[in-house]
């Protein structure tokens, strides 16, 4: 009773900030919740293209599948699918790589364009171009750079006296377009990020380690980078998540010229739900591993962040 009363209560004082917030849980709840919720309960079935329900003609074909509990993420977990080890691997090295060299190139371009020099709105606008170009147009343009044929590479090299290369053609030269392609992407966000965190750094503070002889390495070690920690945990953490879950650049860039070992874990979820005869519960038990994999990783990230400001 008393739940009620205050809930009633709330809704009299605050009943304009209820109607506002409605329509928002509402497209969060279509678009967010309920995939989610059936996604996870998919993961807990043997569901796949031969067992769903379906429409044949003016024919309905009920569904077939069954509960299975655990056992589809016992087959992840333990090995027994035998894929789901070797694109964690290969997830984790694309990560690491990609939002290392996102945040130190971010990071260096930032700092040469916190310098008043010449042009600086136009080198800001000029790097900012692959960040604001739809993804499916900048994959699609290198990969016509990357054309073994007709690409500029190969032109280049070619020109050069040099043999033409087939730059989409084997697993290893495939992990390091995808790698360029999404550093390119990529550290357009950095670059603003850490230039507005820059900006917000105060300027007495390099003056005062000037005057006290402190070297351009030692203001930058002192000065620069604790001032850009707020910052740089937070598109450190996001780059993180982003990169983990990029879908669009490997699979636009790759489509299904790849034998496999380009793929991520979510380009992998993606291949067992549509290719072949349809895995349902299979790339669903994938992506609830997926989410589960970036929850412990931001909750220990954000506790370590906290325990490092407090000490």
């Amino acid at each position: 009773m008393r739940s009620l009363k205050s809930l009633r209560r709330s809704w009299d004082r605050h009943w304009y900030a209820w109607a506002m917030v409605a329509p928002v849980v509402v497209v969060i709840a279509v678009l967010v919740l309920y995939p989610l919720g059936y996604g996870a309960y998919l993961s807990l079935t043997n569901a796949n293209e031969t067992n769903v329900a379906k429409d044949i003609g003016v024919n309905h074909v009920p569904a077939t599948f069954h509960f299975v509990g655990l056992d589809n993420y016992w087959q992840v977990l333990s090995g027994g699918d035998g894929d789901f080890y070797a694109r964690l691997e290969w997830t984790l090295i694309w990560t690491v790589a990609c939002v290392v060299c996102h945040y130190c190139l971010g990071l260096g371009l930032a700092l040469l364009l916190n310098r008043p020099v010449k042009f600086r709105l136009l080198y800001r606008i000029a790097l900012i171009l692959p960040w604001a170009v739809p993804s499916f147009i900048g994959v699609f343009a290198w990969r016509l750079m990357f054309n073994t044929q007709f690409g500029v590479f190969n032109s280049l090299i070619t020109h050069l006296g040099l043999p033409a290369q087939d730059w989409l053609g084997t697993s290893l030269a495939q992990k390091f377009a995808v790698v360029i392609v999404n550093v390119w992407a990529g550290v357009p966000f950095m670059m603003v990020a850490l230039l507005g965190g820059l900006q917000a750094v105060p300027g007495e503070l390099y003056e005062a380690a000037e005057m006290d002889g402190a070297s351009p390495w030692q203001r930058f070690r002192d000065v620069t980078l604790p001032g850009l920690r707020p910052v740089s945990n937070t598109v450190i953490l996001l780059g993180v998540i982003w990169t983990f879950n990029q879908f669009n650049i490997i699979f636009l860039l790759l489509g299904r010229n790849t034998s496999g070992d380009t793929d991520i874990l979510v380009t992998y979820a993606y291949r067992r739900a549509f290719s072949g005869v349809s895995d349902y519960s299979g790339a669903a038990t994938y992506g609830m591993v997926i989410l589960s994999l970036l929850l412990a990783f931001s909750t220990f990230y954000r506790r370590h962040q906290l325990k490092t400001e407090q000490a």
